[in-house]
Parts: C-alpha cells; structure tokens; sequence
C-alpha cells in the first residue's frame, strides 16, 4: 500500500468543468414547475441548494467529489470531506448528515480505499456531522467526496450575490493553492510549503462560519474551482462593483515564484479566460494575477458585511487561528466590475 500513490492528471477543484461551459449546459436544462419552498437553486450560483420545510427551518443539500491533488490517501479523504463541507457553512448552515460518494478501481488496494474514507469521516465528525451511509462504483482512476445535508433558519441564509456598495470583503484562507499543488506533482514545491497548504485545506470553514453568527452578513461563498476572481465574480452578479486591494489579499508567498516559473493549471487558464473581462488590474504583476485566477481546493470564505463591523469580524477569525484580511470593498456599478490595484 505505502508504495502506491494517487496520481491525477487534475485532481482537486482543479478537475471542475470551467464556469462558462457549465453555465452552457445549466441554460438548457428544462424547468418544472416553481416551488416557493426551494429558497435556492442552481439558478442562482449559489454554493448549496436550500429548501424550506418549515418557518424555522430550511433544508441545506450539496454535494461535491473530485480526484486526488495529493499522494497520501489518508489526507486526500480530509480533504476532499472538508471541501465538501465547506459549501453547508458558506451558507451559513450546520452540519447535520453525510454521504459517501466513491469511485475506486477493482484492483487498487482497498486499504487505500479505507484511509481515504476514514480520512474523511474524521472530517464529518469533526463538523459534528453523522456518516449516514454512501454509494460506491467502479472506475479507472480514484474519486472521493461527499453529499452533505445541513439546516438553516430561513430568515439567517447567506446568499452569494447580496453584496451592498460600502461592504467590506473579507477572505479567511490564503490563495495559491493550485499552483503549489501543481509544483509538487512535478517535484517543485518545498516540504514547508505543501505542509501548510495542505493545512489549509484540511481546516474546516466551520471555525469561520462561527465568527459570522453575531454579524449581519449580506453575501458569503467559498472560493473553490473557479478561483477568487471567478467567485467574486459570481458575488458581484452584475449588480455592482468592487475594488481589491492586491497587497491586502492573503497568498502562499511561495505560489508567486511557481507562477513566473508557469507552473499553472489548466483550470487556471479557463478561469482567466471566462473572468478576466470583467477584472482590470493596475500595476499588478503577472504571478498574482494568476493567483487570483488560480483554482483552490477546499478555500476559504469569502465574506461581504457592513465595512463597519468588518475589523471585529476580523478580529475574531484572526483568534481562531485564519489568516483573515479584509481584501477589498464593493462599490457603486461601474464601467468595470472588478478593480485589482
């Protein structure tokens, strides 16, 4: 088993179908009758659909599985799990049950199979979530996920797109994970380095999430495959604009160097080429435009509340140990949607 290794050619959020192609898709899918008690569905970018079930009480579902972006099995199951999770808390959801979803090859050591799902139910029971049950296929290459259901009050729901002019941005994790990911499957990355990322990406969004619970929050999402840009685009819904302050915004130092040394992802360049019309950058080096356009796998919250609650907001997710900055401030709808300076 300690011999065999989880090699993807894209593993990770990395693996996502690019933005534009599935919006594509989404656009031909027929449509049944309206039901007022789904608060939200896959029409509104959202991270987790929300269905309604009582006055008090909404229904919080997703669902999210990809590939290996590390060799350990173990670690991969933590991480694909936290990744999973993530989508319940960026709604401002708790935790309830999961599913496993698995695809696994036959003749793979099954030992590998086990630490990849024990990996992930330490997850689940650290989200104080219960390991319910699961489904399982046969397939050439590993995949391992979860489907997730969570509650939420009606009236509390975070909605990625309701951003006000004046908010603040705040974003809890570092960017650059992709990058690094890729730097080390092609033997690139320091030890240091993938340590720490691979810290963050097993650290549950649910410390964050807890720090909102006394604020009033107008929008949240979790910055995952389609990159910081790319969900801030989808937050921004075309409503109003926003400026990112680059030297605010919190990075792995060590992606900067793999970036000039073009050690990117594919996923990287789709997101750069569905999202860079709506971005202008000033003055910012090409290494941290790709990290904004970089694909992250299991990433932080990105968080738009009144700019006068932000700094204690701030505060706390700092005491929790993130490494939390507020990034940027939305504006009044301008002729450019997103200003990176």
């Amino acid at each position: 088993m300690e011999n065999e290794k989880l090699f993807c050619k894209s593993g990770g959020c990395t693996a996502k179908l690019g933005a534009g192609i599935l919006s594509r898709v989404l656009e031909q899918l027929p449509r049944g009758p309206e039901n007022p008690n789904l608060l939200v569905g896959y029409d509104s970018k959202d991270d987790a659909a929300v269905y309604k079930i009582s006055e008090d009480t909404a229904f919080v579902q997703t669902l999210d599985f990809f590939p290996p972006m590390v060799d350990d099995p173990y670690i991969f199951g933590k991480i694909a799990a936290t990744n999973a999770l993530s989508d319940i808390y960026a709604m401002g959801g708790e935790v309830k049950t999961a599913l496993n979803i698995v695809c696994f090859p036959e003749k793979m050591d099954l030992n590998i199979l086990g630490e990849i799902m024990r990996g992930g139910a330490e997850k689940v029971i650290e989200a104080g979530g219960t390991l319910a049950g699961g489904h399982s296929i046969a397939d050439t290459d590993v995949k391992y996920g979860l489907s997730v259901t969570g509650i939420v009050h009606p009236d509390k729901i975070y909605t990625n797109n309701g951003a006000r002019p004046g908010d603040a941005l705040i974003l809890t994790k570092r960017l650059g994970v992709g990058i690094i990911c890729t730097a080390n499957r092609v033997g690139e990355a320091s030890a240091e380095a993938m340590e720490a990322v691979i810290e963050s990406m097993t650290t549950l969004n649910k410390y964050a999430a807890e720090c909102c619970k006394t604020f009033e929050i107008h929008a949240c999402t979790d910055v995952t495959g389609f990159s910081f840009l790319g969900h801030l685009h989808e937050m921004i819904d075309g409503q109003n604009s926003c400026h990112i302050y680059a030297n605010q915004i919190p990075i792995f130092e060590e992606a900067l160097r793999h970036a000039d040394e073009f050690l990117l992802t594919a996923a990287g360049q789709r997101n750069r080429n569905f999202t860079s019309p709506y971005v202008r950058f000033e003055n910012i080096p090409f290494a941290m435009e790709e990290i904004l356009f970089d694909p992250q796998t299991s990433g932080g919250l990105l968080i738009a509340l009144a700019k006068e609650d932000a700094p204690a907001l701030l505060e706390q997710l700092q005491e929790t140990g993130a490494p939390a900055r507020i990034v940027g401030e939305v504006t009044e709808k301008a002729d450019i949607e997103i200003l990176v300076s």
